[in-house]
């Protein structure tokens, strides 16, 4: 796709330009290995690859255009080299112009959050879906442009591929688009230039730590969403989150929350909270839906909250919205011949963790026996190792610590990182068994009629990565296939 250097250069700040800017480029990379004839090249300085040292590849390979933080020693006088202060906002922004300004022609909607993203914009995308508006998705499951569905490798994108997704998604005549938006896609400038319709918080809790270094960073960056949003925009938070309001501050969004607790703009009560569903007062209206548990309650009151903002009508909103199920691997329960009962939850973070297990409490009817398989992934934040194998322990019956995807890591080592938080009463409660098939086999044969048994850390992923190599390994086949061997 041809189009002017000029035009895609607009809004980014130049620091230096040497060569012409008066031409035409063909494309916009970042990976010199998709560099061709005619491509504009933006070096990105990255926690792994600098950019920087491909720029000579990239030249070989056809790149006319050069964006980059510093000069490279040697120029070259058939190449235009552009030095800008920050190489991932430059090319956000270019990638919007690059793309035809695609969030521009469309209701964009981003939620943010440690939890329940997923869920958020999932539920968006199916209700608004149902009351018939042709509509995108992007999200850590999949990203789906109406009924095709395109797998996700990033809960974000890279700007120029997010810029793409979304110029193919108003080509399909998307009206609206529903997009998780992580920390580290804002920390990046994934998402910088884009015009957003609304936004949302959903909660804020440990994760990521690895890669913001302190809680306190990971809070601004989430916040730095908000704080960039128009005055046209609207923004919609989690009050009954320590840090709900503090998400707005600085906000020139129009502002609106929802909670179970606090007084908001949309205030949920829960009536009733059964694996068949939760009943709700949502302001003063009686709903009840097919999500399951606590957290599901926020999930629900921030999707309302949003299409009514959006325009929809509450009534209808809350109608279609009753009807509809939670994103895969969030909640996702089978039950066995045996009627032992196995969720599948995508939960990865200690509050996570917890918020599920304590669902799951409530769910009890009785002497049920809680059974959790759950590890930690590697390459990750090890600080919430222990606190996740201390959640574990403290809210289950049974625990089995395993392999979850260990990626570079020794898995052994990683068990051993969950089990320095752990009480002397919490090791009586718990095995380690570092496969994870024997791991959920040995799960099921622990339980027994009536039985709850939690597989935590993966949900959705249909693999283990391993050594940088992903396995086949989807949690809730691997499990209904191990309660239909048992049944045998």
């Amino acid at each position: 796709m041809k189009t002017s250097l000029q035009h895609i250069l607009f809004g980014v700040a130049l620091r230096e330009v040497v060569g012409s800017t008066d031409q035409e480029i063909v494309d916009l990379q970042i990976d010199s290995r998709l560099v061709q004839q005619g491509t504009a090249f933006v070096a990105i300085k990255g926690a792994q690859v600098d950019g920087h040292n491909f720029i000579d590849i990239a030249i070989e390979k056809g790149a006319t255009v050069i964006v980059c933080e510093q000069l490279p020693p040697q120029i070259n006088s058939n190449v235009t080299y552009i030095v800008v202060a920050n190489a991932q906002e430059a090319v956000a922004l270019m990638a919007h112009q690059y793309y035809g300004l695609p969030s521009t022609k469309i209701k964009l909607v981003g939620v943010t959050g440690t939890n329940g993203k997923t869920t958020v914009a999932t539920l968006l995308f199916k209700l608004f879906t149902e009351m018939g508006y042709t509509c995108g998705l992007v999200s850590t499951v999949q990203n789906q442009i109406g009924n095709t569905i395109i797998p996700a490798t990033h809960t974000t994108p890279d700007a120029i591929r997010l810029n793409a997704l979304l110029a193919q998604m108003v080509e399909a005549g998307c009206s609206h688009v529903f997009m998780e938006c992580s920390s580290h896609a804002v920390h990046q400038h994934r998402i910088t230039g884009l015009q957003f319709t609304g936004a949302a918080f959903t909660n804020i809790t440990h994760d990521h730590l690895d890669y913001h270094e302190t809680f306190e960073e990971y809070v601004r960056v989430k916040k730095a969403f908000f704080d960039h949003l128009p005055s046209t925009a609207f923004a919609i938070t989690n009050l009954d989150d320590a840090n709900g309001a503090v998400m707005l501050a600085n906000t020139k969004a129009k502002q609106y929350s929802y909670a179970l607790h606090a007084p908001a703009t949309y205030k949920g009560k829960i009536l009733e909270n059964q694996l068949t569903g939760l009943v709700l007062n949502v302001n003063e209206v009686e709903v009840h839906c097919r999500l399951i548990g606590t957290f599901n309650a926020y999930n629900f009151l921030a999707v309302y909250g949003i299409a009514v903002q959006l325009g929809e009508n509450s009534e209808k909103v809350l109608t279609v919205l009753s009807a509809l199920t939670g994103a895969e691997g969030r909640f996702d329960y089978i039950i066995s011949n045996e009627n032992t009962i196995g969720i599948v939850d995508y939960a990865h973070t200690p509050d996570a963790l917890q918020n599920v297990l304590e669902t799951i409490a409530k769910l009890k009817k009785g002497g049920e026996t809680v059974i959790t398989v759950v590890g930690c992934g590697g390459d990750r934040d090890k600080t919430k190792r222990p606190i996740m194998g201390q959640v574990a322990c403290d809210l289950s019956d049974k625990v089995i610590f395993t392999s979850d995807n260990p990626r570079s890591e020794d898995p052994n080592q990683i068990i051993k990182d969950m089990e320095m938080g752990l009480t002397s009463a919490a090791k009586r409660k718990y095995v380690n068994i570092v496969d994870r098939y024997e791991a959920i086999k040995t799960a099921v044969s622990f339980s027994k009629s009536g039985d709850i048994i939690l597989i935590a850390g993966k949900g959705h992923e249909k693999y283990q990565d391993i050594n940088g190599v992903k396995h086949d390994f989807d949690d809730k086949q691997v499990l209904q296939n191990i309660f239909n061997s048992f049944a045998k």
